[in-house]
C-alpha cells in the first residue's frame, strides 16, 4: 500500500533546540514509520532574511543534519535533502508566482506577522515576501498531502492550496494535490525568559547539544510566577515557563497534575519544580548530545546522507516540474 507523503523541514540558521524537539522532531520520528517522509534542509529559505551572511546558512546545513540524525531520524526511512540542491523547486516557485498577486502575498497573516516581527517596514526582501509561493513549490513538488506546521504557519498551507487549485483549473485537470496541515499538540515552547517564543536568534533557547551545566543554568533562570515570592504563596501555573516545559516533557502526568495543584494552593517552591525539570531535560538531551558528538566525528557520512537524499528528492521533484510544465501547455524540450 502506498504510504501518504509528508514534507517537513527547518531553516538552516543554527542548531536545533528543545522547542524543535517538542514541536516537530519527536513527531517526525513517528511519521517516518507511517509515512513517506521528506525532510528539507531549507537553506534557500534561510537566505530570505540572511542574505547578508550566506556563510551562516552554509555552516548550519550540517549542524541541522547532525541534529536530525542524533535525535533518531533514520535516513533509510526519511529522505533528508538540501533545498538548494533541488532546482525544480526554484523553477516551480517562479511559475507559481504568476498565479498569485502581490496583494495576496502581503495579506498572508503569517507573512504579515513575520514582517512586523523583523521590522522590515517596506524594505521587505522580495524572496521573503514570495515565501508562500516558494513553500507551495516545496510541498507540491514532493506531492505531499500532509504538512506538519505550527498554528501560525497554517495560512501558508491555505495559500498553497489556492495556488494548487489555480494551476489545476488552468490545466483543466488535476496535476497537483492539495495538502492538509497537521498542527502538533505541543505548540511552540516559550523562551526561558518568558517574553517570547523560544528561538535561536532571541538567545532564549536550550540547544539539543547543550552541555549539562548550560541546561541547569537555563532552568534556574526560567521565568515562573513573579508573585510567587514565598513557598507558601499560591502560584500561577498558566504562563509559568517551567510548567510549560513540564507539560511538554514530563511523562508522569499524574505527578505533574499533583504538583500543579500544590503550586496553585501554595506550599511548593520554584526550586523543586526546577530541579524536576532539570532532571528531565538532562535525561532527554544527554543521549542526543552524546550521539551527536559521535556523528560529528564522521562528517563524510553526514554529507553522504545529505547528498544521497538530495539525489532521490531531485528525481521526485523534477518529475513533478515536468508534469506542471506539460500540463500548463508550455514548450517542453
Amino acid at each position: 500500500m502506498t504510504r501518504p507523503v509528508i514534507l517537513t523541514g527547518d531553516r538552516t540558521t543554527g542548531p536545533l533546540h528543545i522547542g524543535h524537539f517538542a514541536g516537530s522532531l519527536r513527531n517526525r520520528l513517528r511519521f517516518q514509520e507511517s509515512h513517506e517522509q521528506f525532510l528539507l534542509l531549507a537553506d534557500t529559505q534561510a537566505l530570505t532574511d540572511n542574505a547578508h551572511d550566506p556563510g551562516k546558512v552554509r555552516r548550519n546545513v550540517t549542524e541541522v543534519a547532525l541534529d536530525y540524525l542524533a535525535t533518531g531520524i533514520d535516513p533509510e526511512k526519511t529522505t533528508i535533502c538540501l533545498q538548494s540542491g533541488l532546482p525544480a523547486l526554484a523553477e516551480l516557485s517562479m511559475l507559481y508566482l504568476n498565479f498569485v498577486t502581490v496583494s495576496r502575498l502581503e495579506r498572508n497573516p503569517t507573512i504579515k506577522d513575520e514582517i512586523r516581527a523583523r521590522g522590515f517596514g517596506r524594505d521587505i526582501p522580495a524572496g521573503f515576501l514570495c515565501y508562500p509561493a516558494a513553500q507551495a513549490a516545496d510541498i507540491t513538488a514532493f506531492k505531499a498531502t500532509v504538512v506538519p506546521v505550527g498554528e501560525d504557519q497554517a495560512p501558508l498551507i491555505e495559500q498553497t492550496n489556492e495556488i494548487v487549485r489555480r494551476i489545476n483549473a488552468t490545466a483543466g485537470k488535476t496535476i497537483l494535490l492539495e495538502a492538509q496541515a497537521i498542527i502538533p499538540k505541543t505548540g511552540r515552547l516559550p523562551g526561558i525568559d518568558g517574553k517570547a517564543k523560544m528561538s535561536k536568534s532571541a538567545g532564549n533557547a536550550i540547544s539539543l547539544s547543550a552541555p549539562p551545566e548550560v541546561i541547569s543554568t537555563a532552568v534556574r533562570a526560567m521565568f515562573t510566577d513573579p508573585n510567587h515570592l514565598r513557598i507558601e504563596d499560591p502560584g500561577q501555573v498558566e504562563g509559568n515557563v517551567v510548567f510549560a516545559f513540564l507539560d511538554a516533557f514530563d511523562e508522569d502526568l499524574i505527578t505533574l497534575e499533583e504538583l500543579k495543584a500544590q503550586y496553585r494552593q501554595g506550599g511548593l517552591g520554584d526550586g523543586k519544580i526546577k530541579r524536576r525539570l532539570d532532571e528531565i531535560l538532562q535525561a532527554l538531551i544527554g543521549p542526543i548530545r552524546t550521539h551527536r558528538e559521535e556523528l560529528a566525528k564522521d562528517l563524510p557520512y553526514v554529507l553522504d546522507v545529505i547528498r544521497s537524499g538530495t539525489e532521490r528528492a531531485r528525481s521526485r521533484t523534477e518529475t513533478t516540474k515536468r508534469e506542471v510544465v506539460e500540463g500548463l501547455g508550455l514548450f517542453v524540450l
